[in-house]
């Protein structure tokens, strides 16, 4: 059996009750021609050793345990699935709190405070999300893997600046000879289908 099993099984707090309850025990025992409320005095002073230990013990502990980190769990290892499922609920907590205003159960001062705070959570939840791998990324690595041998022609898009972006992997219309974006059907210049063309 390992350390961290036993240390699960018996916890330090258990043996300081046992020891308040057996030497509760021992004081009955022990004081013979007591008046029964002496005898409970006693027992509960005993018993409040007990609790004053467990309570030293507490305090002390963390400062002696040199293998966990001190400070809280960063929030970044968390998975993206939780970060959206906590970003969805706090946008629902805030529409609710609007409705609860909309209706004159919450004051202005009341909305401003509890507004603020959500609103500050889902700012570092999207901020969270966002400086993750993006849906972006992953829709043109689908896109990539769906197009695969076709060999779509590869052109110098410009951007609005005028100077050329990277090149990206577009489709020509056959019609008007306009690049067009790989997963297009239909040519944003003349309309024509671009299913022909693949």
């Amino acid at each position: 059996m390992s350390s961290e099993t036993s240390t699960d099984q018996f916890q330090p707090w258990q043996l300081f009750t046992l020891a308040g309850l057996i030497g509760a025990t021992v004081v009955v025992i022990v004081s013979r021609g007591q008046t029964p409320a002496g005898i409970v005095l006693l027992s509960l002073t005993i018993f409040t050793a007990a609790v004053v230990g467990v309570a030293v013990w507490r305090t002390l502990a963390p400062l002696t345990r040199k293998d966990q980190a001190s400070g809280p769990q960063v929030l970044g290892g968390r998975p993206r699935a939780a970060l959206e499922r906590e970003k969805t609920l706090v946008l629902r907590a805030i529409k609710e709190l609007e409705f609860d205003r909309g209706m004159g159960k919450l004051s202005e001062k009341d909305f401003a405070e509890m507004s603020g705070r959500l609103r500050a959570r889902a700012a570092g939840l999207l901020r969270q999300l966002d400086a993750g791998v993006g849906y972006r990324e992953q829709i043109e690595k689908e896109l990539a893997r769906r197009i695969g041998e076709r060999g779509p022609v590869v052109r110098t898009v410009s951007g609005p600046s005028g100077e050329p972006d990277k090149a990206r992997p577009t489709r020509t219309c056959v019609s008007c000879n306009t690049a067009n974006d790989l997963d297009a059907r239909f040519c944003k210049h003349c309309g024509a289908s671009l299913r022909a063309t693949s």
